[in-house]
């Protein structure tokens, strides 16, 4: 697993770059962070597995329990525009309003949350 490290406006982000399911557990989380040591991570949709996206299976919820006990925040780069789910869209909204997760379409919509000055 490679990254990129972001750094604006004095803040530090780490782009995690990955192909296929690199977050199917919480403890994957856990992992990911203690490697990089750092407060703010972005992932691609890819990098996440399917239960994430089903929140009837309490994933997405884990590891957003995970984000705030540990004051993480995660940015997850894909495209949301056709998501289903009515209450997948309503996560989506209200993580991005709480900044705690945010789903963005691009890295650069990711930074331009994560550092504003």
């Amino acid at each position: 697993m490679d990254y990129v490290e972001h750094k604006r406006r004095g803040v530090s982000v780490v782009e995690v770059v990955a192909d296929g399911v690199i977050v199917a557990s919480a403890q994957d989380l856990l992992d990911i962070i203690s490697d990089f040591s750092v407060k703010k991570i972005i992932l691609r949709k890819e990098n996440l597995s399917d239960a994430f996206f089903d929140l009837r299976t309490g994933f997405a919820g884990e590891i957003l329990q995970k984000a705030s006990n540990y004051r993480i925040s995660i940015g997850i780069v894909g495209d949301f525009s056709k998501v289903d789910s009515r209450s997948l869209r309503d996560f989506i909204y209200e993580s991005n309003e709480t900044k705690q997760i945010v789903f963005k379409g691009s890295v650069e919509e990711v930074l331009s949350v994560f550092c504003r000055s």
